[in-house]
């Protein structure tokens, strides 16, 4: 018996990268590198590969075209994926891709290995597969919304934080692990920024280091309305 559910080519998810970056983002930068790998467009020493938006939605019909844009978009803030023009005729707005290789690995040495889980000594061992279809199935039930949080963040603060900033996707990624949810990012966004906003002394501690740190649950079970603001309740690491 075939070892998949359908007879079609399956998509490959990379459950450390989804970690990393998203799981749409993963399953996308995945399938540029597949078209990469066959691709014979050198220029300048870099092979690309080209693909309007609905080519990319046939690809990956289980999303729609204003999603993958999102995604792209995504991916090319991080610095993950390049982008340019290089058609004939100028009114041709087809995007062409390709993989900044150093900058994956060096977002993989910034954000380190992800620590596997001990094994008891006696503890009959899993299979590989098994274990990457947990993995994966866990990363489904828990996508991150990094873009919904940053945007929410930067819609109430009037900021312009980087949708595609590795350190503030990490502390989005620490909170997740720890089991706090899009509806709790946006409640601390709205207490603080209803207590720091107009004041000009407190409104740069509006910023993802501060909200998204340590005192996360702290300012997350704060009562409504004025707190008196105390040093000892900000991350003041920059």
């Amino acid at each position: 018996m075939s070892r998949l559910l359908i007879n079609e080519s399956p998509i490959m998810i990379i459950p450390s990268l989804a970690t990393k970056i998203g799981l749409n983002e993963a399953v996308v930068l995945q399938q540029i590198h597949y078209w990469l790998g066959i691709s014979k467009h050198d220029i300048a020493g870099r092979t690309w590969v080209y693909n309007t938006y609905e080519e990319w939605q046939k690809q990956l019909p289980f999303w729609s075209v204003s999603t993958l844009k999102r995604t792209i978009r995504s991916l090319e803030m991080l610095g993950l994926v390049l982008s340019d023009n290089f058609n004939q005729m100028k009114m041709d707005k087809t995007k062409w891709y390709s993989i900044d290789y150093e900058k994956l690995q060096e977002l993989e040495s910034s954000v380190g290995e992800q620590q596997d889980t001990p094994i008891e000594e006696n503890a009959p061992e899993e299979s590989t597969e098994k274990t990457e279809e947990v993995a994966v199935s866990s990363i489904v039930k828990k996508e991150i919304p990094y873009t919904e949080i940053i945007s929410y963040l930067n819609e109430k603060t009037g900021k312009n934080f980087k949708l595609g900033s590795i350190k503030t996707r990490q502390l989005i990624h620490a909170r997740y692990g720890e089991g706090f949810t899009l509806e709790d990012f946006t409640r601390v966004i709205d207490l603080k920024s209803a207590e720091w906003q107009s004041d000009s002394a407190w409104n740069k501690f509006l910023r993802p280091e501060t909200l998204f740190g340590s005192k996360f649950e702290s300012y997350l079970n704060q009562k409504e309305g004025k707190k008196r603001m105390n040093v000892g309740d900000f991350n003041l690491d920059d």
